[in-house]
């Protein structure tokens, strides 16, 4: 974990002030509290005019608290400005072989550097371009090169007890569709038609869902998904009894490993544009430069989409495996392959002292907020988002965030009221923390840094979106 204090002591400190005992809360904000039984001690509030030196509110502001996936603000600001809006990752493709009239005698190769948006699409797109250049027919193996970054091994249920749940997936550098299956549920007469998307060749559904008379509610619609063997295993077993009045249903889960979910992804979408491969899939290596067996320059070359358009998707979207990829992708790139976590945090780290913000409270773990470790004050998000202001990326920046009753994650928030188009905002969730981070625009036309890091008992349950609600209506009067 990443703790500020082990290179702020040389930069100069210009992080916020340590503030003096909390003024009292606005009205609004004190009765939501109050009609919750909600602890003021356990909410830190900052709000301050970005062209003003003095916060408007600052309550509790200098507390470290999760701050849950409002952390993505630091991680992409950084990214936008040590990647730079243009950059793009590549995945490459090599002939382990020779080709003759579309037939590879040997194994293709596909190199990963952590393109975090290779959804099905754009995995498509690269095997239409190997069949346009020629490929047809693969004699041996799809070899998966994801040695750029370097994962620890983790649990994926280590977090919550959800190991298939996507937003737990690990980051691996040749991630296809974030290693996440929509599951779409049918009703066929006594029983239920189960389609995922992505299809998975080597993926076996075991489907026992009935149907039952009754409306279209209730948990999952009353379905239970299950993978008996682990996240390893090949199998997914639904079961339950599906209601009636639902016409259609879908959820989401992550299966297989990366490696055999990559695999199956290729293959049916392979022999969809006609090809066939002979082999399995294995992980190996991509070619270096004078090896005689392998072909050292890559036989196609797949450009991901420019950061500027994957940190709007992670913000807007709060995905979590792709901010864990821009942590490790920085960590490749400034202090070479493979990426981790360590070299990740050591460049936030030195982007914070380049740029003398001294935040002594910080813990960083992924970067994405997922942990219950991650820790900021309040006073140090407010810093980090009037520098993303004055950033030469801040166009990029904000207009990734969320937009109130417009998009993203706060697409059905005050899409009805004043508020709506007003607030440019990352949200953060998980149990027991609320959060908000970003900009607010008054009625005067005053523009405001609003930050609100709530943790408290079942503050995730709606009580912390009153008071993030009262805030920012607190706010627009301004």
């Amino acid at each position: 974990m990443l703790c500020a204090s082990a290179w702020s002591a040389d930069a100069p400190d210009t992080s916020p002030p340590v503030f003096a005992p909390p003024a009292p809360l606005p009205a609004q904000v004190q009765r939501v509290l109050d009609r919750y039984k909600l602890e003021s001690s356990n909410v830190s509030l900052l709000v301050q005019a970005l062209d003003d030196d003095k916060p408007l509110l600052s309550f509790n502001a200098d507390v470290p608290r999760n701050p849950a996936s409002t952390i993505k603000t630091l991680t992409t600001l950084v990214a936008l400005d040590v990647l730079q809006p243009g950059y793009y990752w590549k995945t490459y493709a090599y002939l382990d072989g020779e080709l003759r009239n579309g037939r590879l005698e040997g194994n293709l190769v596909l190199k990963g550097t952590g393109d975090p948006y290779l959804t099905t699409e754009n995995f498509w797109k690269l095997l239409r371009a190997l069949r346009a250049r020629g490929l047809q027919h693969i004699s041996g193996d799809l070899v998966v090169d994801n040695s750029y970054f370097e994962v620890t091994e983790e649990d994926p249920g280590a977090f919550d007890g959800e190991p298939f749940r996507s937003y737990n997936v690990a980051p691996d550098a040749l991630l296809v569709n974030f290693k996440s299956v929509r599951f779409g549920f049918y009703p066929e007469g006594q029983g239920v038609r189960v389609v995922p998307d992505p299809v998975l060749s080597n993926l076996n559904i075991d489907n026992r869902i009935g149907v039952t008379r009754g409306s279209c509610r209730g948990f999952q619609r009353g379905i239970a998904f299950n993978v008996p063997g682990g996240m390893d295993d090949d199998t997914v077993v639904f079961d339950g009894k599906f209601p009636s009045g639902c016409q259609e249903y879908s959820f989401s889960r992550t299966v297989m490993s990366p490696v055999q979910f990559a695999f199956g992804v290729f293959k049916g979408l392979w022999e969809e544009l006609g090809g066939t491969i002979d082999g399995g899939v294995r992980l190996g290596f991509a070619p270096a430069a004078g090896e005689v067996a392998l072909e050292p320059e890559p036989f196609y070359v797949h450009w991901s989409p420019s950061l500027a358009e994957v940190v709007r998707s992670i913000n807007k979207y709060s995905n979590n495996v792709m901010t864990r990829h821009l942590l490790l992708t920085m960590g490749a790139e400034v202090y070479g392959a493979p990426g981790t976590e360590e070299k990740g945090r050591a460049v936030i780290a030195d982007w914070l002292k380049a740029n003398h913000i001294s935040l002594p409270e910080l813990t960083l773990v992924n970067g994405a907020g997922l942990s219950r470790d991650t820790r900021i004050s309040a006073a140090s998000m407010g810093a980090i988002l009037r520098h993303g202001w004055n950033s030469p990326y801040m166009p990029e920046f904000i207009s990734s965030l969320p937009l109130s009753g417009m998009d993203g994650t706060l697409r059905r928030r005050f899409d009805d009221e004043p508020l709506a188009g007003q607030l440019h905002l990352k949200t953060g969730s998980m149990d027991h923390v609320s959060a908000i981070a970003g900009y607010a625009t008054s009625r005067s036309g005053k523009r405001y840094v609003v930050v609100d890091l709530h943790n408290d008992n079942d503050v995730h349950r709606g009580y912390g979106e009153n008071v993030q609600d009262a805030l920012l209506r607190w706010v627009i009067e301004h």
